[in-house]
């Protein structure tokens, strides 16, 4: 029950900083070797795309917690490695696009 709250909290933390990221076009939460050959006209879509990936693993991480509350199961944790890894292979493929590769 514990690990279920921590993972709401984590959700809510991520969905923020990926609203953040993407509305407030905040890449500075992103850390800067991230970002730094990306071109200022692409830093728009490149905060679009790295914030929805965040919110993506945020909601996964919320309906893990309320799948497993509601049915007494894990299989809430299915929705969390989808969405996780759904939310890793958006950041990766920005990472390729927008700043010519993950490093």
């Amino acid at each position: 029950m514990i690990i279920l709250s921590l993972m709401a909290i984590l959700g809510m933390i991520f969905i923020f900083i990926g609203w953040r990221i993407w509305k407030k076009e905040q890449i500075s939460l992103i850390h800067s070797y991230h970002y730094t050959r990306v071109s200022e006209n692409d830093k728009k879509p490149y905060a679009e795309k790295m914030g929805k990936a965040f919110i993506l693993m945020g909601i996964g991480m919320i309906l893990t917690e309320i799948v497993n509350f509601v049915t007494k199961t894990t299989y809430g944790w299915v929705i969390f490695v989808i969405s996780f890894v759904w939310g890793t292979v958006m950041f990766f493929k920005a990472q390729k696009k927008y700043n010519n590769g993950v490093l």
